[in-house]
């Protein structure tokens, strides 16, 4: 069975998945259509002579011209696979293929493995070099250290596009994300911080690199090998470790973590034992990210330490540090702008946008997919994989970045524009209903939720509200506050709540009702009953007396239910009948089609009316 998370799965089944009708996990597909002759004579010869022409007289066409602006290499040699080690470049194949597919999935990144089949540092970083103009950027992944660092560090110098090793600086700035969080619920300033990092490989070496310039100072952080502390002067230490060698009398991990505010662990399994970290400073910060099985488990920790903030790298833990958070935004930044590199200011702008994304109310969409509400705390401090908000945010706040520090050889004119393109990229319903969001914004009205009590109707009504829409006007019980607290609401009672059951404007719905149902045979107190106990009826009572502009509602009710509880309370416009309507939106196209729920058989002057 799987380890390492939550999700459990046998090795046949695994092999499976890879193998299927078509083996592998990529195809690639024509972006324009073959049909033709005409088709193939443009497509190649002798059309494509044309832009051959035109890249040939300025080679920046190619990103107007060809797939290079939007296609990034996926290359690693295998020396470090995941948790495997050194098992070559053939078997690092099936973990590229996932690293394309999760560029394509989460940004729209396409994206091509190549697995290089030697581990001489030089050789690797030939072939690499003269690969430049096919792609606009090169993610190196699973290179074994120290040759990592030789590598990347060359093609970087060698190649005018973005090169990333994001075994390195992926993990570098999730965690420096969530580091961000943590020092900000604890009330703590980077700058008066101390940090022990416990393994000194790759993705440490990266972690500290980042953090520290982000503001930490160098003589605040104590590294640890397999040898202990690195300290100036200790015998057989490469030049990487040195680098973040300081004058200590500390020479072992639990010497170091004495007092320690911060301990970043990418070394390995039951590392970090339960009494170093009880002599850790006050609500001391735990990454413990060693895979797949962390240097001490969160639960550990939390009996050691009740005030700790925890983060590991496995999905079954709350805190998950996933790279998937990062490198496919970080990309599609710097690829919008045509960046020359990803520079520190791109990857703390990265961490930056991630962390402050965590502190905002989280969308239905990552609800849904966990299961579970999330809000900011101690167990909420980077955001999940699947919130859609990554794609805007991280990516804009890279590419802005690029071009601050000068290295965008295409700059964004309107940043407005971009981020509406990029809510668009992977959902083409953002892109319809942008227009409409920017209308309602202009002319902002009072919204009743008539389900306020419903956890999805209250994320709505949260997120109608933050996002400048209007007023939402909710109809629940007294214990609503109780539940927007829940899901992370600071300010609960600055939302309207209307209680049916003693709201001031039950006499005067009753009243309304009334003098309209009693002719239909319903009584007083049937009126009553209905406006104490239907919501839908209440809802539409708040319209009619003017409290609200629009309602929404059928949550919890079928759409005929819902709507014949409005129709006792408003009647359709004059010379007009009500009518459903339905959008469906494609990549290409937008069909409205209507009337799919109220009039069953519609004449055709009602179709004419319904397009009107």
């Amino acid at each position: 069975m799987s380890k390492g998370s939550n999700v459990e799965f046998s090795e046949r089944e695994a092999l499976l998945f890879h193998a299927g009708d078509r083996p592998g996990k990529l195809e690639i597909v024509a972006t324009k259509p073959m049909a033709t002759q005409r088709d193939l004579s443009l497509a190649y010869s002798p059309g494509v002579a044309v832009p051959v022409r035109a890249i040939a007289e300025d080679p920046a066409a190619a990103f107007d011209y060809t797939a290079k602006g939007n296609l990034v290499a996926v290359i690693s040699n295998g020396t470090a696979i995941l948790g495997l080690g050194n098992l070559g470049a053939l078997a690092s194949k099936p973990v590229m293929e996932g690293k394309a597919v999760l560029f394509k999935r989460f940004a729209d990144v396409d994206s091509i493995d190549l697995e290089v089949d030697t581990e001489d540092a030089d050789k690797f970083i030939a072939a690499v070099e003269v690969l430049e103009p096919s792609f606009g950027g090169i993610n190196l992944e699973d290179i074994g250290a120290p040759e990592c660092f030789i590598i990347e560090q060359a093609l970087k110098e060698r190649m005018n596009i973005p090169v990333f090793h994001d075994d390195q600086h992926g993990t570098a700035i999730i965690s420096a994300a969530g580091l961000i969080n943590a020092l900000h619920l604890t009330g703590r300033d980077i700058k008066d911080c101390r940090m022990v990092v416990n393994g000194a490989g790759a993705a440490a070496i990266a972690c500290t690199a980042l953090i520290k310039a982000m503001g930490m100072p160098h003589d605040h952080v104590l590294m640890c090998d397999r040898s202990g502390v690195i300290y100036v002067g200790r015998d057989n230490v490469d030049q990487w470790k040195s680098a973040h060698a300081v004058e200590t009398d500390k020479r072992t991990l639990e010497e170091a973590l004495d007092g320690a505010d911060i301990f970043l662990g990418l070394s390995a399994a039951g590392a970090l034992p339960a009494e170093y970290v009880m002599k850790m400073a006050d609500k001391p910060i735990i990454f413990a990210m060693a895979n797949p099985d962390p240097e001490i488990t969160p639960p550990e920790a939390r009996e050691a330490r009740p005030d700790a903030i925890i983060a590991t790298g496995r999905s079954d833990y709350p805190n998950q540090v996933n790279n998937v958070l990062g490198f496919p935004f970080i990309f599609r930044g710097a690829l919008d702008v045509r960046a020359t590199t990803i520079n520190e200011e791109m990857k703390i702008a990265a961490a930056n946008a991630i962390a402050e994304l965590a502190r905002e109310q989280v969308p239905e969409e990552v609800a849904a997919a966990y299961g579970t509400a999330h809000s900011f705390g101690p167990d909420y401090i980077i955001p999940a994989p699947f919130d859609p908000r990554l794609m805007e945010e991280v990516s804009a706040a890279v590419a802005q970045a690029a071009m601050d520090t000068g290295v965008a050889r295409q700059p964004i004119l309107d940043m407005d524009d971009y981020r509406h393109r990029l809510r668009s990229r992977l959902n083409p319903t953002n892109a319809v209903l942008t227009s409409a969001f920017e209308q309602a914004r202009a002319q902002p009205r009072r919204v009743v939720f008539a389900e306020g009590e419903e956890e999805v109707v209250l994320r709505a009504a949260i997120q109608f509200r933050d996002g400048g829409y209007g007023t939402p006007v909710l109809v629940g019980r007294d214990d609503v506050p109780d539940r927007l607290r829940e899901l992370g609401v600071e300010d609960p009672d600055s939302f309207e709540l209307h209680n049916s059951r003693n709201s001031p404007l039950v006499d005067k719905m009753v009243d309304l009702l009334y003098e309209r149902l009693q002719r239909r045979g319903y009584l007083r107190r049937d009126c009553e009953r209905m406006v104490n106990q239907d919501r839908n009826i209440f809802g539409a009572l708040l319209l009619a007396l003017g409290e609200g502009d629009v309602m929404i509602t059928g949550v919890t009710r079928q759409f005929n239910q819902s709507l014949s509880q409005v129709m006792k309370v408003i009647d359709s416009s004059e010379d007009r009948r009500p009518f459903g309507i339905h959008v469906l939106v494609g990549k290409s196209h937008t069909v409205f089609m209507a009337d799919t729920t109220i009039n069953e058989r519609p004449s055709p002057t009602l179709l004419a009316d319904i397009a009107e």
